[in-house]
């Protein structure tokens, strides 16, 4: 009982920390982007719980499954609408199992938990009369699932047609009038703009000025249409008391941050410790006004408090583009030849926040060879690889040999590389500058390779005298590779559990405090010679575009050869 007790206590005790990626649109299989989106919002939890083995993490994905497009793309694949959503939904589940994206929470808005929380959310803001009944007209943009101001509305050519789009999207838009319910967004003016003055609270602060600017410009914030007629829109959660509207798709979806923690039971959302408001929303720039007005507007409007964060990311592109299934850009992560953990690896080494990333295979593919193949993992095949380690050690640290070793300049270079490394990399995750931090492995790793070049073990390896230099030089190359090990967890966390395993590096001493003092730094160093596991080990195989197998190669010479005497005996 005591036990019992001593458990519950001190998982009540632990920091609770509740990131989310947003709920996944299911009108097409998921692409890229979206895997993107949900490996940054990874990244941060595993970072999260490397600092603080002690945080409560919730981290909640899911897909959103209502609304017009989904309504169509359900149709065009003759399914109905229950058997499409669950198919795309448990496609969103592969991918991230695949990329081991590991979530808490995986919510679908066809759910009956998230139905209730809507519907709830709904009665309170119609409580705090914040919802109105009016007739709407303006110009509607299918593909958006919203309203555009007409000031945010221009005139453009397409297909020798004159079209009226959206400024923001491009998207084609229609003039539409009908009878909705309004949200009075309006009153929330002054409230949004004390809300976005908060230092930090969007990030990238580019993201947090555009939308200082959105709510400074009042064709941005009138009141908004939150119903649709259910005529138009029937695969929806419809209005309590009112079968003829539709729940707009976007306040149905956004709920989905209060459904995961089992809202409205407050006995439910207890028991996940006091995790609200959320501490991060990891989205793509394209959501942002809904996340960034639409959303802590309504959590106002029901009195509770906005997210403490946005992090928002910018767009993977094709040749320029943003992808998308008209211009058959779309990139789909499975079909890619560098592999999940390199491709994980590649998505948050290439691009960055504030700007979009071109998606190129071939430029990927020569930066995993480069740096996983080559400097990564071809220095942990050396230094752990019978030729230069037949007894399989993570040698000991001779402290009169370290000191001789150390007088050189490449080991000087290394051992200061290495330990500056920690406070870098994790001023670089505090602000997800995931590429800064890579950059900052890789250059490491560079030096590493050149000390190791240097030092040349294999010519040590042939003197029994020099084998406490060869020692001393594994150990400070294996030292590099596990605190580099360490750091690189939230980016490819199955290659540095590969390789942490390797160095035999027990599984409660991979948290950030174990890399944070190399081991000649510590009082009562590592003198004693530790095992790592046996047996070949190749931590990334290299990638080429043309893999010919010998056999092939001999084939195809053997038949190049009977072609030769062919047209020998045809020309005598």
């Amino acid at each position: 009982m005591r036990l019992t007790l001593r458990l519950l206590s001190s998982v009540v005790q632990k920091t609770p920390f509740y990131i989310t990626t947003p709920i996944f649109y299911v009108n097409a299989a998921p692409h890229i982007g979206h895997l993107y989106t949900a490996v940054v919002a990874d990244a941060i939890q595993r970072f999260e719980k490397l600092t603080n083995p002690d945080y409560q993490i919730v981290f909640s994905t899911g897909t959103d499954e209502h609304g017009t497009k989904i309504q169509q793309a359900a149709a065009k694949a003759k399914l109905s609408l229950p058997e499409y959503c669950t198919n795309i939904s448990e496609e969103y589940k592969q991918l991230f199992k695949e990329f081991n994206v590991d979530y808490t929470d995986f919510i679908r808005t066809t759910e009956e938990r998230h139905k209730t929380a809507v519907r709830h959310f709904w009665n309170k803001l119609v409580e705090e009369d914040h919802i109105y009944k009016a007739k709407y007209s303006g110009w509607y943009s299918v593909n958006d699932e919203a309203f555009v101001p007409e000031t945010h509305v221009k005139d453009e050519l397409r297909d020798g047609e004159n079209v009226k789009v959206s400024i923001e999207s491009g998207h084609k838009v229609e003039w539409t009038e009908e009878t909705n319910y309004m949200f009075r967004l309006s009153a929330f003016k002054v409230h949004l703009k004390n809300w976005l003055k908060t230092d930090g609270v969007i990030t990238p602060v580019k993201f947090q000025t555009q939308l200082q600017e959105m709510v400074a410009d009042d064709a941005y914030l009138p009141d908004i249409s939150v119903s649709r007629p259910s005529s138009r829109v029937h695969w929806a959660i419809r209005v309590p008391n009112d079968e003829e509207q539709s729940i707009y798709v976007w306040l149905d979806a956004l709920i989905n941050y209060l459904s995961v923690l089992g809202y409205p039971q407050r006995e439910a959302m207890t028991s996940r410790g006091h995790v609200w408001p959320p501490a991060l929303h990891v989205l793509g720039k394209d959501i942002l006004k809904f996340h960034g007005i639409y959303w802590p507007a309504f959590l106002m409007a029901v009195k509770w408090h906005p997210p403490r964060r946005l992090v928002c990311h910018s767009h993977w592109t094709v040749d320029g583009s943003k992808m998308s299934k008209s211009l058959g850009n779309v990139v789909d992560p499975r079909s890619s030849r560098v592999g999940n953990e390199a491709l994980r690896y590649l998505l948050l080494r290439e691009a960055t926040m504030a700007s979009d990333a071109n998606y190129s295979e071939t430029k990927l593919i020569n930066i995993a060879n480069a740096e996983l193949a080559d400097t990564l993992g071809n220095l942990a095949s050396r230094c752990c690889g019978a030729a230069l380690n037949p007894r399989h050690e993570f040698p000991a640290l001779h402290a009169s040999v370290l000191t001789s070793v150390a007088t050189t300049q490449h080991a000087s270079d290394l051992m200061r590389a290495v330990e500056e490394l920690p406070e870098i990399c994790h001023g670089h995750y505090r602000n997800y500058h995931f590429y800064k931090a890579v950059d900052a492995v890789i250059r490491t790793l560079h030096i590493a390779n050149l000390f190791f070049e240097t030092s040349k073990p294999w010519e040590l390896r042939k003197k029994p005298e020099t084998q406490k230099e060869l020692d001393v030089i594994l150990h400070l190359t294996m030292e590099t590779l596990r605190i580099c090990g360490i750091i690189l967890q939230p980016i490819i966390p199955q290659m540095t559990k590969t390789l942490l395993d390797k160095l035999q590096i027990g599984r409660d001493c991979r948290n950030w405090q174990h890399c944070e003092t190399p081991s000649w730094r510590l009082k009562g160093a590592i003198y004693e010679t530790k095992n790592i596991q046996s047996g070949k080990f190749v931590l990334f195989q290299r990638i080429y575009d043309k893999k010919v197998s010998q056999a092939e190669l001999r084939k195809n010479a053997s038949e190049e050869k009977k072609k030769k005497a062919q047209k020998k005996k045809v020309s005598a």
